[in-house]
């Protein structure tokens, strides 16, 4: 069973984006140990056409904990079977130097456990929200 077979699709993917986000920036923790609590060890994502392994996920992580960017998320529509979620929504990312508003198409393979084995990713910015 997949945690989103009991939850509100949009809740999950909400909730494991903003916890990442957040493991990320509340400790020192090692950034492996945090990408780990949340992908699998073949994690494969690919964000407009940009391929990223396990360890470029990590190597991601290191300019987010430098800015310590703001995140919140509003899911504008979620749906999951058997594994997989897909969704859209809007990462709102807000920083000392600039604020961003993301539109993201989502479709995401999660492992029983909750974690993220696969996911690709449409982006686009779009004007932020008054």
């Amino acid at each position: 069973m997949h945690p989103f077979d009991t939850n509100d699709p949009g809740r999950f993917i909400a909730d494991f984006i903003t916890g990442f986000h957040e493991d990320l920036l509340s400790s020192e923790e090692d950034a492996e140990a945090v990408v780990d609590r949340y992908h699998t060890s073949d994690i494969v994502q690919i964000a407009d056409g940009h391929w990223m392994d396990r360890a470029k996920l990590v190597a991601h992580t290191r300019p987010i904990r430098k800015r310590r960017p703001g995140l919140r998320m509003s899911v504008h529509e979620a749906f999951a079977a058997e594994g997989r979620l897909a969704a859209r929504y809007t990462m709102h990312v807000r920083d000392p130097k600039r604020e961003l508003d993301i539109e993201v198409c989502f479709f995401g393979h999660f492992a029983d456990d909750g974690r993220l084995r696969r996911a690709h990713m449409l982006t686009r910015a779009v004007p932020v929200a008054g």
